[in-house]
């Protein structure tokens, strides 16, 4: 905890073991590329907790945590960024109006990513949540033959019918697939363009912003 009595509680534990968390999270997914496949999996299912868990928040947290303290008009969002790169930000206690939206595209990105990749993990090994609702995973076999006596048209048409089932079941797993990795590498360009803008915003306003999201205050 900073020793500066000037200094003042801004984030609060959730928002902070939030943020900490996923950012781990996020980085052992990401580099695991589901090798093994059970920590990229875990490390998913702790976004996806951890992101639901951070919306509720917004709504019924303190302050500071709350969308309604960090959501302005996409002008504002603008004008603040054009401001900041030109040295002549004003200094916000909570998040800025470019790091309030950030906050929000990140939270969508993240969302969509777990989603991609919960449909991938139950297209291709039939596992996790959405498993029995995947129309993938759920594709139903052909049934048994009423008699052993069906004639060859009928099975000639019954195999080109599994095949074509079977190439449309595998189309859309590898359309997951790509969606869910599309989606992970825009998160790291996200991630990549929140850490400029972190760095930016602590030279400009002159205070560390990482240290003040692990300590939680920050100066008046």
């Amino acid at each position: 905890m900073s020793n500066d009595p000037k200094a003042i509680a801004v984030w609060d534990p959730l928002v902070r073991v939030f943020h900490w968390t996923v950012a781990i999270a996020f980085f052992v997914a990401y580099f695991t590329e589901g090798d093994p496949l059970i920590v990229h999996v875990w490390a998913g299912y702790t976004i996806g907790t951890l992101v639901v868990l951070r919306v509720i928040w917004g709504f019924v947290g303190p302050k500071h945590a709350r969308f309604s303290d960090f959501v302005f008009a996409p002008w504002t969002v603008w004008s603040y960024f054009v401001s900041l790169v030109t040295f002549r930000a004003k200094r916000y206690v909570g998040h800025s109006p470019a790091g309030g939206a950030m906050v929000v595209v990140l939270l969508a990105g993240l969302a969509a990513t777990v989603w991609a990749g919960l449909e991938t993990l139950a297209a291709e090994e039939n596992a996790g949540p959405l498993a029995e609702l995947s129309l993938v995973s759920s594709a139903s076999a052909d049934p048994a033959p009423a008699s052993q006596f069906r004639v060859a048209s009928e099975e000639s048409l019954s195999g080109e019918s599994g095949e074509r089932e079977e190439g449309d079941r595998e189309g859309e797993e590898s359309a997951w697939k790509e969606i869910h990795e599309v989606l992970a590498n825009l998160m790291l360009f996200l991630v990549i363009a929140h850490l400029a803008g972190v760095a930016l915003a602590s030279v400009v306003h002159r205070e560390n912003l990482p240290r003040a999201m692990v300590t939680g205050r920050k100066r008046t």
